[in-house]
């Protein structure tokens, strides 16, 4: 192996020559290559924890609900009680969620309302400080999301009506709309909460919904909800427990979410690695260039008795320095373009290139977050490609006749 590195080492030196040129061409592509899968799985991974953040900040961890759809769960106060005794429980909150209609001068919305008391949303939704007024459903009032109230029209003070669903389901009752004044307004940083959701008291929405007692849902919030190994165990015991109620975990609420980021996700590295599949031929071209070029010291090693692995060998090792070259220089790239990519999506946007516009993400700068198992596979892939790539040149070089090699001199 010495001899082949060697031999390697000295085809690599710089001699102005087509053959140089191809080489830096070809390290610069695998460079790219690896730079670009590990950038682009740096940043969906970063999507994918500020989304799952933003459902664990805002959506309850764990649902409990009648195992008869649409029935109501009775003895709601008892039934929190004993869970908040539980270990690893934060939060409680008996809910009556349900679509309602909401209208305001001729513009009508349809959000999930969220009947609830005001001290317990603030302590199980984490959506920060009002954007306006306060976090008060004293009285007939209600709490919009920014974006619903945006496209309501409606500021704080601003009375908006509200129809019940009973009113199209129930055929022998007349359900009148309410209006309810707006006594604030939230914003979580993510659209489809602040759009689709509202927020009144409890007794209110009983009210309106036509209910006496119960809730439709109780919504557990948990210490570690992506711990595995404690999330089921606490699952385990609240089935134990209630086994007269069915749990929805936020896994499963939100499951079209996450498989929709994972294949996307996947899907993306994967034709992005086709740019690293294109550079790991570029070697394969720079190594058949260079058996042409070296045919001579082909014949003549032959000749010498070389054999025809050792010339194998050092075709091989030549194509293994150039994807590892380029290997190292991608994975530097990658770390300084993570490292800096919010100054460069910000220079862009000063030239008018508008990559990530805050408004439409609710984010305010790109989340990425790089798995160093991401590193390692991407690392191996373009390896093993660009050893597969250097043994069809390594191969035609070692079948090289000697006599016909010698001739070409």
């Amino acid at each position: 192996m010495k001899f082949a590195l060697f031999l390697a080492l000295k085809y690599l030196r710089p001699k102005r020559s087509v053959a140089s040129v191809i080489t830096c061409v070809s390290v610069l592509g695998v460079m790219l290559g690896v730079a670009a899968v590990i950038i682009v799985r740096s940043v969906m991974t970063g999507f994918g924890d500020t989304w799952e953040e933003k459902i664990l900040d805002f959506k309850p961890h764990i649902s409990l609900v009648s195992w008869q759809g649409g029935a109501a769960v009775a003895g709601e106060d008892g039934i929190a009680k004993e869970l908040r005794r539980l270990d690893g429980v934060i939060s409680v909150t008996p809910e009556i969620d349900t679509r309602v209609m909401l209208a305001y001068r001729g513009r009508v919305l349809a959000p999930v309302i969220l009947g609830i008391d005001a001290d317990e949303f603030i302590r199980a939704y984490r959506v920060g400080a009002p954007k306006a007024g306060e976090f008060d459903l004293d009285g007939d009032k209600v709490v919009l999301g920014v974006h619903a109230a945006r496209q309501l029209g409606v500021e704080v003070g601003d009375e908006v009506t509200v129809y019940s669903p009973k009113t199209l389901l129930a055929k022998d009752e007349i359900y009148l709309p309410v209006k309810w004044k707006v006594s604030g307004i939230f914003a979580c940083g993510q659209y489809q909460y602040d759009s689709g959701y509202i927020v009144a008291s409890l007794a209110n929405v009983r009210e309106l919904m036509g209910m006496e007692r119960g809730v439709f849902a109780i919504h557990v919030k948990t210490a570690e909800p992506t711990d595995e190994k404690r999330f089921s165990a606490l699952c385990a015991e609240i089935a134990r427990k209630f086994p007269n109620l069915r749990q929805i975990t936020w896994r499963e609420a939100d499951s079209e979410l996450f498989n929709a980021l994972a294949v996307e996700k996947n899907m993306t590295a994967l034709l992005l690695s086709l740019i690293s599949l294109v550079a790991v031929f570029c070697v394969m071209n720079t190594l058949l260039v260079l058996t042409v070029q070296k045919t001579p010291e082909v014949g003549l090693l032959k000749a010498l008795g070389f054999s025809k692995g050792q010339i194998m060998s050092v075709f091989v090792v030549h194509g293994m320095i150039q994807c590892t070259a380029g290997i190292v220089l991608g994975l530097l790239a990658s770390w300084a373009i993570l490292a800096n990519l919010q100054n460069i999506v910000e220079y862009l946007a000063k030239l008018g290139l508008e990559v990530f516009p805050a408004s439409v993400y609710g984010l305010a700068a790109i989340p990425h977050r790089l798995i160093v198992g991401d590193i390692f596979w991407v690392a191996a892939l373009v390896f093993v490609f660009g050893l597969l790539a250097s043994l069809i040149p390594a191969m035609l070089a070692a079948l090289k006749d000697p006599v016909k090699a010698l001739s070409q001199q």
